[in-house]
């Protein structure tokens, strides 16, 4: 009876053991290549679904052979071994490594849009497994590594293309010397191109070239300017003033927008006081909140400490917020806008109607502004539908005690319509484009 169990034993562990050996590396305890492309495929189906991308990188250890062959198989087994366990702890996600063969390694990178990203996560971990030297025996051994990137869809629609295209882009980057080299060519240049706008934002920090120019809006009962909004500009010594467009995503990838939206909200206050100094009635300012700000766990502190180190008591801050990121996690935003309603600070929904905010939530929000997209401002004086839009949201927010403001109003015709549906407030290009701190300044004193 108990050989029988021991050999009962002895049979389930074999087969543990080949199953394990099956789907994974028995050098490193990674993933090997058929467990890594089962994984692949099923990641490519979650990103064709959400219209996201994938990114299959293969990493080579550069003249591994002359490193094998002069210490040894053993002390070769036990480098590959180590940079797989840096490599463990560096990669975003560690299910989605691989050991394929002998140098090579693979991993993958997903649920991201524009390829910088990638290159950001793919650096920080090569930094992290070739940075410092490894102690193999009694020796200190540095390594370098070169890459090869696919991305899903431009560069194959399935593993088996990925791979093949991964380990062409690979053997080009080796032969030229890259760290990392993309299929196509024309990425490589676009995200040097990318890296490049990256580094000179990160000195613009430093160097404080970020300024805050102000567009007002215009109380359309009284004609008076009732507040303005705060819009990031980047005066970059070598191409003058540089669109929020080319700049704000970038910032937003890379999580420099924490440090500049911390920066514009303590800058507009600053601002703010300044009017009051010289008595002038200064308006509310509203500032834009970003996704990733909000998400902070410690976003609401980051305003309270920029109110009272501005001395900005009593303030006039308004924050701008988009509908749909409210919606990404309601509960978590209520819970945050409620604090700041609570510290007098007025909360605007950005660009209403894009999104998808249902009436019974709009109720809940603890919000006093309503801003109504320009786009629905632009088509309200030629489509009826949209007519019916604006006049239908002015109709709701006054019954839920909140003011609305259109913007982007650039013709006459617009604003009288917007008058005769009550509308509260405006602004756009009609009345004033945004404006430097000395230009508004002169603008409040004549309003």
């Amino acid at each position: 009876m108990a050989g029988d169990i021991s050999f009962a034993l002895d049979y389930l562990a074999k087969g543990e053991k080949l199953n394990y050996l099956a789907f994974y590396d028995a050098l490193t305890g990674l993933p090997n290549r058929a467990l890594f492309t089962e994984r692949l495929c099923q990641q490519l189906g979650i990103a064709e679904q959400n219209g996201t991308k994938v990114a299959l990188v293969m990493g080579d250890v550069k003249r591994f052979r002359l490193i094998n062959e002069s210490l040894g198989r053993q002390d070769g087994d036990t480098l590959l071994r180590e940079i797989a366990d840096r490599a463990r702890r560096s990669w975003p996600n560690p299910d989605s490594l691989a050991h394929i063969n002998a140098d090579s390694f693979a991993g993958t990178l997903v649920d991201f849009k524009d390829e910088a990203v990638a290159v950001h996560a793919l650096e920080k971990a090569m930094k992290a497994v070739t940075g410092p030297p490894y102690t193999i025996g009694e020796k200190e051994l540095a390594i370098s590594m070169s890459a090869g990137i696919a991305v899903f869809p431009a560069d194959g629609n399935n593993a088996e293309t990925l791979f093949k295209n991964a380990e062409a882009a690979l053997k080009q980057g080796k032969a030229s010397g890259e760290r990392y080299t993309f299929y196509q060519p024309s990425m490589n240049a676009r995200v040097a191109e990318t890296l490049l706008l990256e580094n000179k934002m990160r000195r613009a920090i430093d160097n404080k070239e970020f300024a805050l120019y102000y567009q007002p809006k215009l109380d359309l009962a009284t004609g008076r300017v009732s507040g303005v909004e705060a819009l990031i500009r980047w005066q970059d010594p070598d191409n003058g003033i540089v669109s929020p467009g080319e700049f704000i995503p970038l910032l937003e990838e890379t999580g420099m927008i924490l440090e500049v939206g911390a920066w514009a909200i303590h800058r507009a206050l600053t601002d703010q006081r300044q009017w009051r100094m010289r008595g002038l009635q200064a308006p509310r300012i509203a500032v834009n909140v970003s996704a990733i700000q909000l998400r902070q766990a410690n976003f609401v502190e980051t305003v309270r400490e920029a109110i009272m180190k501005t001395n900005s008591t009593p303030h006039g801050l308004d924050l701008e917020i988009t509908e749909s990121l409210i919606m990404e996690d309601v509960e978590d935003s209520i819970g945050k806008l409620e604090t700041l309603r609570d510290m007098n600070v007025n909360i605007a929904i950005d660009d209403f109607g894009t999104g998808y905010s249902s009436l019974s939530y709009l109720a809940r929000l603890p919000v006093q502004l309503l801003k109504i997209d320009r786009s629905f401002i632009i088509a309200m004086t030629r489509d009826a539908e949209s007519m019916a839009f604006v006049s239908t949201i002015i109709s709701l927010a006054h019954s839920l005690k909140l003011k609305v403001i259109a913007e982007g109003v650039e013709t006459e015709e617009q604003l009288q319509f917007l008058k005769l549906l009550k509308c509260d407030e405006m602004q756009g290009y009609l009345f004033s484009k945004p404006l430097p701190f000395e230009q508004i300044t002169s603008l409040l004193e004549t309003y």
